[in-house]
């Protein structure tokens, strides 16, 4: 559980309108389940947290860190807790299986997936094809790299959260997320590896969503609206104003976490657009499409991950998100 700073930003105030902050005991409490532990990928939500901006709209929130052997997205089907740290693909999983989960923002409009070659080995992400690719077994994202440019099951060996089998070849290339696996190699070699974002080659999924369940937008929608919104104004606070307060709470639910990663990854996250690029340059952080989402499923048609004829619309909801808030907060 994270502990809870009550200090309050200037951009929290959008969120109270004509009325003040709630007071302690207004606060309606609600849980926050993430993917996998603290890291700076969560800091939006951690900023929010440090900074009272979900508080100002009346939310008590706790961030209850996922991990190996968490599953929180069975405690949110279970109703134990209000929101997930989603994703886009498996929202539209959840449509197949007629399971009530819904993404309501997406904290990142480029999925931070990435495929490392060694330095100077390959020119452009099509030239991978050439190499042997280290990725894990069941990528969704490899079968979409099967279709759309040519790679086959026969080059691939199983990714098993080992380097080494990379490091010592330079005919193969590797998965990885873009803040944390070339970070750790270059740290362990000295050499940093040429890092291709699989985002940047075609793959539209939207990552890092906010995912809830139908109930709760029927029966609650104040409370996913000021968990949305509170969450955009994190981000923008987390990637551009201070955050050492959320990165004091990061660390401190994540002892294996330290500033020297954290720092990493925040700069990889801006200079490649992860949070603020694409629709949310114009709609505001979180932003997401009917447009981009229809080509997303068609692409997983395509690919042989989804069926033909399925109402991926049901998978997202636009009500919360795409009015800009927050694109004040944005350097010039």
């Amino acid at each position: 559980m994270t502990k809870r700073v009550t200090v309050f930003c200037a951009a929290a105030t959008a969120l109270v309108g004509a009325g003040q902050a709630a007071t302690a005991q207004d606060l309606t409490e609600v849980t926050f389940g993430t993917n996998w532990v603290a890291q700076a990928e969560h800091g939006g939500f951690y900023q929010s947290v440090a900074d009272g901006t979900y508080e100002a709209c009346g939310l008590d929130v706790t961030i209850l860190p996922g991990g190996p052997q968490v599953n929180n997205t069975a405690l949110m089907l279970a109703g134990r807790i209000e929101f997930f740290m989603g994703g886009h693909l498996d929202a539209y999983f959840a449509v197949q299986e007629g399971l009530p989960l819904v993404n309501v923002m997406a904290s990142f409009q480029k999925d931070p997936q990435v495929i490392m070659s060694h330095p100077g080995k390959v020119e452009s992400f099509e030239e991978l094809k050439d190499l042997t690719m280290i990725v894990q077994d069941a990528a969704t994202y490899y079968e979409w790299m099967k279709a759309a440019y040519g790679f086959n099951d026969e080059q691939r060996q199983p990714y098993t959260f080992n380097s080494a089998p990379f490091i010592v070849n330079e005919d193969a290339a590797q998965q990885g997320y873009l803040s944390s696996e070339p970070y750790a190699i270059a740290q362990e070699t000295g050499w940093a590896p040429d890092v291709w974002l699989i985002a940047d080659a075609g793959y539209n999924a939207y990552s890092t969503t906010i995912q809830t369940r139908q109930d709760v937008i029927d029966e609650q929608p104040e409370v996913v609206k000021c968990f949305v919104e509170g969450s955009i104004l994190g981000w923008y606070n987390y990637l551009y104003g201070d955050n050492a307060a959320a990165n004091a709470l990061i660390l401190a639910d994540n002892p294996d976490m330290t500033q020297d990663k954290i720092d990493f990854a925040i700069a990889a996250m801006i200079e490649q657009g992860i949070v603020d690029s694409g629709d949310a340059l114009e709609l505001g952080v979180g932003a997401m499409t009917d447009e981009r989402s229809e080509s997303f499923y068609n692409d997983m048609v395509e690919a042989g991950v989804l069926p033909e004829g399925l109402d991926f619309a049901k998978a997202y909801d636009l009500s919360f998100i795409n009015q800009g808030l927050g694109l004040e907060l944005r350097p010039e």
